[in-house]
């Protein structure tokens, strides 16, 4: 009897059929898509924050520990891969002799390392000029003492002779903040910059020349081990691993109490990524989830579109004998059927989608994901088959389930104003959450909990299903009573209106949920396509502030960037270059970074938006810093931390580029900078460069912003070659810099998101305008059989079915845009902090919504085409009824 009903069912419906199969296909190839995209971004943000850290863990012993139980225990409770002991040797001065002349540095740091430590940590020192292995000297103490390969130096050692020392090699220490950090000291007592003068030396050359100095002064020399853990069975969450890695180094601390002190880079890298992760959950829930949901809601549809003839076969099974448990069990065995063969079909979607977009992202993050999508999808098939024909089993009788104009009642949401309590929530969350210092994502440094108010999803669902169910209950309101008072004008000639509108208020529920599934379409859609091309957009504005400008040349106060300038400027394709001073000042104890600018020219190779400043005004701040010759603009943080005002003197202290010494120099503060291109995103000062060239007697800037006429690739080429003349010399580019960033959040990078989404959501719409609507006409299909057999032309028949699709799509269209719009304005003010800077306003992908719109256009076009068509042909078996 199954198979019977199945063959029955395949021959009788299969159009029907094939288009449930591929809408809930559609719905379960989205989850499984999305998902993955979630867990492959937060693996990849894992695999790429620990790929960034050079040393995982730098464990300081101290004074008098045994170092063999010390590495013991960092073996039991860390499981080293590669572990190298450092020596630091704090000592008076460096001093070399050149041209007739004696330089001498400030304090200076001389390092000691085994001869393999470069090939082991090869992120640590990056070769300039010379060899790699012997005495090795820092780019910016080569250019201190004037010195290069083959010079000497003299280390002034204290309270021992000085040593002389042959310098082989000239090199950048690309970590030198974690290299030089204080471990097992509070936080802010710590010095707040490496030093200004390093030496590294082999492992035995440096404990032949500060072994004696350990025994005179034990305070000035230290032994750090440096170690790569084994992360072979690290978790792929970020916020698992910080844990992970925290709880590892904590038992090393108690195995070692006393004896060594922790420092790990490698739980501070991840804590720095965990909010990231959690706000890449966010944005699944965001922006996947109303997706999913939409995908599920026409799925439904289009598998209820025959709902009331399959009521019929139903009750003419009842009448011959079937039971409930009989029409159950071949409901759910068609409900098995479609839905094995839509989750398989979605399945392998999915499954492409993935390989094409994340080729290495593998079967792991995939696989839960899959199941899910292949449960949920099963689930959503019973419920539409299964569910309804228990329903009507149970509750109507053999008559009402055959009957045409069994009466409905007013659904319950309609009754209770669902819609509008939906909109006042919507209303409520959102306030809730635009209070000061309201956060959605919560990660608190050096806290291995965290926490996300999802509550906050609420604003955006709420809005989106109470605008929905507001869109249909005005949609049944209009066309049940106000469609008659349309113009109707493209029937009025031939007097077809009224018999138009009529027919379509007798099936305004349908058509009325036809249209607001459409609108909430159109609506996920556009507030997708806009949420993500803003953040794109912002995550571009955020390039350019870490980049500074298209192409970024960074040199050193002793070989600044700026000496290369006219060569730079005649780089073909450089539509404006300016110099740009980095210095560092202290403003009291904290020691800040300080940047001179022309306030002038700096715009021309920049970009420089209003919010960067604290009144919003970046032109009328630049003119401040203009028109006072020792103004200087001052981070919101440290107006806060000094309670400053405009106007105020400030005091700062600055390097002398000759002797080296740090003066205090007087500026006056004229105006709050918020961030600034190539600044920290916490502290710093920006001045006039004619002022601080005068005040620290070096006017060359260390860095020079390239801005492009238009590829930046070549001009990117072009620099590096130019600059290669200056050791220590970097080139990076807008896009280097973009990616780096979108490695991270701003950072999930959404470009694939995004093209998984709108693809997506395209196809959603083009499904709702072409298969809802053409199932739905074709369900009146007796209807159109009874005009053309009491005469009506063509014409006149299609008159009846371009109007219902016309009023379907033009609904949608219109609603859900307006709708769109206003939930991607209200994502765009609850995701705030994933914006750095925030956006001054909405960017609307017009290309995109024109194709959407024409998307439901065509596949509403081709419905009412392929419906007019049917509906032209003699159908006796329609003209007998059900």
């Amino acid at each position: 009897m199954i198979a019977l009903w199945l063959r029955g069912v395949l021959a009788a419906r299969s159009g029907r059929l094939l288009a449930s199969v591929m809408a809930l296909a559609l719905a379960v190839a989205l989850l499984a898509a999305l998902g993955t995209f979630i867990s492959s971004s937060v693996r990849t943000m894992t695999q790429r924050a620990v790929k960034g850290v050079p040393v995982h863990w730098q464990i300081l012993l101290a004074p008098g520990a045994d170092r063999q139980r010390v590495t013991n225990a960092l073996r039991q409770a860390g499981h080293p891969k590669a572990l190298q002991a450092i020596g630091y040797a704090d000592t008076l001065g460096l001093a070399a002799s050149a041209g007739g002349t004696t330089q001498t540095t400030g304090a200076a740091t001389v390092i000691g390392v085994d001869t393999d430590y470069a090939a082991v940590f090869p992120d640590q020192f990056d070769t300039v000029l010379g060899a790699s292995q012997g005495v090795l000297i820092a780019t910016q103490t080569a250019a201190n003492l004037h010195v290069t390969v083959g010079d000497t130096v003299s280390v002034l050692r204290q309270g021992l002779p000085l040593a002389d020392l042959r310098v082989d090699g000239v090199v950048s220490l690309r970590n030198a903040d974690s290299m030089f950090q204080a471990i097992g000291v509070p936080r802010g007592t710590a010095p707040q910059a490496p030093p200004d003068n390093v030496l590294v030396l082999p492992a035995a050359t440096w404990h032949a020349l500060f072994d004696a100095q350990a025994a005179v002064r034990p305070d000035t020399v230290r032994t750090e081990l440096h170690a790569r853990l084994d992360l072979s069975a690290l978790p792929q969450d970020p916020s698992t691993a910080y844990a992970q890695v925290l709880a590892q180094s904590h038992n090393l601390e108690a195995r070692v109490a006393g004896s060594a002190a922790v420092a790990n880079n490698l739980a501070a890298r991840l804590d720095g990524v965990r909010a990231d992760a959690l706000f890449a959950r966010v944005m699944f829930l965001f922006l996947g989830a109303p997706g999913v949901l939409l995908a599920f809601m026409v799925a439904l549809a289009v598998s209820s579109a025959g709902s009331e003839r399959r009521r019929a076969e139903q009750g003419l099974l009842r009448i011959r004998g079937a039971s409930i448990a009989t029409l159950v069990r071949l409901a759910g065995w068609e409900a098995l059927a479609i839905g094995g063969l839509a989750v398989l079909a979605g399945l392998v979607v999915a499954g492409i989608v993935v390989r094409l977009s994340w080729s290495g992202s593998g079967g792991a993050p995939a696989a839960p994901w899959f199941a899910l999508a292949a449960v949920l999808g099963l689930g959503l098939a019973a419920a539409a088959f299964v569910v309804p024909a228990w329903r009507d089993a149970k509750g109507s009788t053999v008559a009402a389930a055959r009957s045409e104009f069994a009466p409905r009642s007013t659904p319950l949401w309609q009754r209770i104003w669902l819609d509008l309590a939906l909109l006042v929530a919507a209303a409520v969350v959102f306030w809730n959450a635009s209070q000061p210092g309201y956060s959605i994502v919560l990660a608190t440094e050096g806290v291995a909990q965290t926490s996300v108010h999802y509550e906050a999803f609420l604003a955006p669902l709420c809005l989106w299903l109470g605008t929905g169910l507001l869109w249909l209950r005005v949609a049944r309101f209009a066309l049940r009573r106000g469609i008659t008072s349309l113009p109707g004008a493209l029937y009025d000639a031939s007097g077809l209106w009224p018999l138009v509108a009529a027919s379509m208020s007798r099936q305004h529920r349908r058509i009325a949920a036809a249209a607001a599934l459409a609108a909430l379409a159109f609506a996920f859609g556009t507030a997708t396509a806009i949420f993500n091309t803003t953040y794109d957009a912002q995550s571009r504005v955020d390039a350019e502030l870490t980049n500074g400008a298209d192409v970024n040349v960074s040199g050193t106060t002793a070989a600044p960037a700026a000496a290369l300038m006219d060569r730079l400027r005649a780089i073909p394709g450089v539509a404006a270059a300016e110099p740009l001073m980095h210095r560092m000042a202290y403003v009291g104890t904290d020691l800040q970074d300080i940047f001179g600018i022309d306030p002038v020219g700096i715009g021309r190779a920049t970009t420089l938006a209003d919010a960067f400043f604290g009144n919003g005004d970046a032109a009328k701040t630049l003119d401040a810093l203009h028109r006072v010759p020792d103004g200087v603009l001052v981070s919101a943080e440290t107006v806060n931390d000094f309670q400053l005002r405009i106007g105020d003197e400030l005091n700062l202290r600055l390097q002398d580029a000759v002797d080296h010494r740090f003066r205090t120099v007087r500026f006056h503060f004229v105006g709050i900078v918020n961030e600034f291109p190539s600044a920290p995103k916490d502290s710093f000062l920006v001045a006039n460069a004619s002022y601080l060239a005068a005040q620290t007697r070096s006017g060359l800037a260390e860095v020079v912003l390239l801005r492009t006429a238009g590829a930046v690739g070549p001009v990117a080429r072009s620099a590096r070659e130019v600059a290669a003349s200056v050791p220590g010399t970097r080139v990076t580019t807008l896009g280097e810099t973009q990616a780096l960033i979108s490695s991270s959040l701003t950072a999930v990078d959404l470009r694939q998101l995004t093209r998984l989404e709108l693809g997506f959501s395209t196809l959603l719409i083009a499904a709702i305008a072409g298969i809802v609507l053409g199932l739905n006409l074709a369900e009146r299909g007796r209807s159109f059989a009874l005009l053309t057999a009491l005469g009506a032309r063509r014409a006149q028949v299609g008159a009846f079915i371009v109007a219902e699709g016309a009023i379907v799509v033009a609904a949608g269209l219109v609603l859900g845009t307006a709708t769109g719009f206003a939930i991607a304005k209200a994502l765009v003010s609850l995701l705030a902090a994933a914006f750095d800077p925030p956006p001054a306003a909405l960017i609307v992908p017009w290309a995109y919504l024109v194709a959407t719109a024409v998307a439901a256009l065509g596949s509403a076009a081709l419905a009412v085409a392929l419906i007019q068509r049917l509906a032209s042909r003699p159908d006796l078996e329609a003209l007998r009824g059900r």
